[in-house]
């Protein structure tokens, strides 16, 4: 039995001969991916224009409208979206028209299933890569904007920007230490925009290499440089009317960087090895962990690139500075990992909550998830407590607060951490009291006593 492939949404399949149509959806599917079919380019037009689809495999030779039709709309519409043709012709003209023409592949009939699905499932994994969504530690809320989890002031002020500039083209720069949520900020900004139906593109310029830096940011043309053997979009394409998020712009080569201001000044840039002038409609977001104005000081990054960026500047401050988010992000990813590792409903004792609350977690948000993550697959029962915590948390709590009980250390924070906790299972359970003290994995009287000492 075959792994199940994956894939970023479903593959399209355009034929008009209905067996050969049969065959192809039915062998992707053994292979564990979706398929949506069409008898015709006419058919398949309404389906690249509404579905998400991850790729598109069509007959050349078609009664009307063509597969390379087929393909010239694709190209237009959606330049990501790469697409193999099959023709039982199988003459070099046609497989030379349909590449030059940006084709993914060519492969003739009749197909053999072995060299089929290995195309496919280069494609689909190329297909991940370009069309990467940046991750972000939310909960989509009514209304499509963003229900971030926290309830620090802190983040109360950035979502107040967020809210402010969401709506606008405005470059937006983003700035704090790795894991705290700069991903989260860039999601919120694209969901509170006119663009949140369109594309939302990562780069992460660190984990680019110098070589194809170019090539990743603007594509290439077909044989610009050793194993170009397609044409490919750059991310600037792949986002256009979206968002282009660059992560860790910092890193950027200082050559790239002066094609990077002027594509931002005009909008226009050509693919490595190409002479075309492409026209891109795209908001950038940036973001760093570095200090880019001692960079700029120090020569290592562009003065005129950074004063371009820092349009709108938010800066995420460090989780030990927003302690009251710790409780509320931890709650929601213990109920992530709780569904995905297939355990019941679990909660986090106030002993624990309490040592969370006072570590310093110097590596942010990210150190939080992974912490909860663990505390989840070690959980034998339903309730979590301070044992079931590194020791290295417990004991940077333990030192960060000096003498008393953790929750004299933690002072006001655990009631406000806990507080919110309950609201939001009240909300979440349609203010039904005794399901939301299942939630919360305590008794209902124990719940109806905290409402009345929160005045809730």
């Amino acid at each position: 039995m075959r792994k199940p492939a994956e894939a970023p949404g479903p593959v399209l399949v355009v034929d008009d001969d209905p067996n050969h149509l049969k065959v192809l959806t039915g062998l992707l599917r053994l292979e564990g991916l979706e398929c949506l079919a069409a008898g015709g380019v006419d058919a398949a037009l309404p389906i690249v224009e509404r579905e998400p689809l991850a790729l598109v495999i069509t007959d050349l030779v078609m009664p009307g409208r063509s597969g390379l039709d087929l393909l010239a709309h694709c190209r237009e519409r959606r330049p990501a979206l790469p697409v193999i043709l099959v023709s039982g012709q199988g003459d070099v003209e046609s497989a030379v028209a349909a590449m030059k023409r940006g084709a993914y592949d060519f492969i003739t009939k009749p197909v053999d299933e072995d060299e089929l699905l290995a195309v496919v499932r280069k494609a689909l994994a190329e297909a991940r890569k370009d069309g990467e969504l940046v991750s972000a530690y939310f909960e989509p809320a009514r209304g499509g904007f963003p229900d971030v989890v926290g309830s620090s002031p802190a983040l109360a002020k950035i979502l107040e920007t967020v809210a402010r500039v969401g709506p606008t083209d405005a470059t937006v720069f983003i700035s704090g230490e790795t894991g705290v949520g700069k991903e989260m900020i860039v999601k919120a900004l694209h969901a509170a925009s006119p663009r949140r139906n369109r594309p939302l593109v990562k780069l992460n310029c660190a984990a680019i290499p110098e070589t194809l830096a170019e090539s990743e940011l603007f594509g290439h043309e077909r044989g610009a440089f050793t194993g170009a053997a397609t044409a490919k979009p750059g991310r600037f394409e792949l986002a256009d009317h979206g968002t282009l998020f660059l992560d860790e712009i910092g890193e950027m080569p200082l050559p790239l960087q002066a094609k990077l201001l002027g594509v931002l000044q005009d909008r226009a840039f050509e693919r490595v090895g190409g002479v075309a002038t492409i026209r891109v409609d795209v908001r950038v977001i940036a973001a760093t962990n570095r200090d880019l104005a001692a960079d700029v000081k120090a020569g290592r990054f562009r003065a005129d690139l950074f004063y371009r960026l820092n349009v709108v500047p938010i800066h995420v401050p460090p989780l030990r500075e927003r302690r009251e988010d710790v409780a509320p992000l931890a709650a929601a990813f213990l109920a992530r990992f709780a569904r995905r590792h297939g355990k019941g409903p679990l909660h986090i004792l106030p002993e624990a909550v309490a040592c969370l609350v006072r570590y310093d977690w110097p590596g942010n948000i990210r150190e939080l998830e992974n912490a909860v993550e663990r505390m989840v697959l070690m959980a034998d029962g339903d309730a979590i407590g301070p044992g079931l915590l590194p020791a290295e948390i417990v004991g940077g709590a333990a030192a960060a607060g000096g003498h008393g009980t953790l929750r004299e250390k933690c002072g006001g924070i655990l009631e406000v951490s806990e507080r919110q906790m309950i609201l939001e299972a009240l909300e979440k359970t349609g203010q039904n009291r005794t399901r939301a003290a299942e939630l919360l994995g305590i008794g209902r009287r124990t719940l109806q006593n905290k409402i009345r000492a929160y005045g809730i």
